[in-house]
């Protein structure tokens, strides 16, 4: 992320005590809070938060380590624990805006977002709160960062064209690039956010999870595993895949994750479905965010809603013949989109799915 100045929004002594993922996370936070008008102060136990990361702080355990190596334990830090470990994106998005209610951290690799965002979901449909700051953040371009994807050979070898190199569902993709991100959208039970006039931007109705139980790292062969994050979804919203517009699909631009995930939505949606509804790959653009990736691409399906936008996947020249449906190839296409589907999919098996509707007043 290009020009990111945590002082705009964070105390500068207060920043410099901070991992770049929680810095990054509290700005968003701070800018949603501005954007939907909630007074946390007024009601702030029944505001909560809900956010992910896949790592945490990766450059923070980076720099205590070479510390430790190179100037002895006494030099540690004793703010390289709170910088590190992953629940204090979460922490400090409460510290920050004073929110008392629910308050969770997850890290489910790359899926931790939408599970972020659904876990929101469900402290508001349990009465648990009101509002909940849901989303996800991830700083991970380090060299440990780096070194340690390309060793697993998940990245991109498009080193001489860095700019097509995230080239999802194309033909000679041949891996990720790594991006970096903090996002944060607002829940708010919806009778509550119409009586005090908020700009409601859409609706979340509905959210599914499953495993694979198959690899540490490949996605599930079959597809259907998956799928059945998608169905529930689906279920949960009480909506047909008949009636889904566009799905923001989770293709990080490897030769196996993006052909698994056209058999995924095969599967969820059956063949006919699936090759009338528009799929997109905002990743070509972004890059992979990992834990911060749901929640980018809540934002990418809740903006194509509203307005009638669909997200190209950019990169496209090539056809797959394992990858044969509609990908919005490489232009922005307007379209009435009144139903969305965003799927994210994480090392270890962790599926996740949410479905979101355009609002009709």
């Amino acid at each position: 992320m290009k020009d990111f100045d945590p002082r705009q929004w964070i105390d500068h002594k207060q920043a410099r005590r901070m991992d770049r993922f929680a810095q990054m996370i509290l700005a968003a936070a701070r800018q949603a809070e501005t954007d939907s008008g909630v007074d946390v102060a007024a009601e702030s136990d029944r505001v909560g938060a809900s956010i992910a990361t896949g790592i945490g702080g990766l450059k923070s355990f980076q720099d205590c380590y070479d510390i430790l190596r190179e100037r002895g334990p006494d030099r540690v830090s004793p703010f390289s624990i709170p910088c590190i470990i992953p629940n204090m994106g979460a922490g400090w998005v409460s510290i920050g805006l004073g929110t008392k209610g629910p308050l969770a951290s997850q890290c489910t690799a790359c899926a931790a977002s939408n599970m972020a965002i659904g876990d929101g979901l469900d402290a508001i449909r349990l009465g648990r709160a009101e509002v909940m700051f849901c989303g996800g953040t991830e700083a991970p371009i380090t060299p440990v960062g780096v070194a340690g994807f390309d060793s697993m050979r998940a990245l991109s070898r498009r080193n001489d064209d860095p700019k097509a190199a995230s080239r999802p569902f194309d033909g000679a993709r041949d891996g990720l690039v790594m991006g970096e991100a903090g996002a944060v959208l607002v829940l708010e039970e919806l009778e509550r956010a119409q009586a005090r006039g908020a700009k409601i931007y859409a609706e979340l109705i509905g959210y599914g999870v499953s495993s694979d139980a198959a690899h540490m790292t490949e996605p599930d062969p079959t597809g259907e595993n998956p799928a059945r994050a998608m169905r529930m979804a689906l279920a949960d919203a009480q909506v047909d895949p008949s009636e889904v517009d566009y799905v923001n699909a989770h293709a990080t631009s490897t030769p196996l994750g993006d052909a698994s995930e056209t058999r995924v939505i095969k599967h969820a949606f059956g063949e006919e479905n699936a090759r009338n509804v528009a799929v997109s790959s905002t990743k070509g653009a972004t890059g992979h965010c990992f834990g911060a990736a749901g929640a980018v691409e809540a934002v990418f399906t809740t903006l194509a809603i509203t307005e009638g936008v669909l997200p190209p996947t950019i990169n496209y020249e090539n056809e797959d013949p394992e990858c044969d449906l509609d990908y919005v190839p490489n232009e922005a296409r307007e379209a009435d989109v009144r139903v969305g589907v965003s799927n994210s999919f994480g090392f270890g098996g962790h599926n996740a799915s949410i479905v979101v509707r355009r609002f009709d007043e």
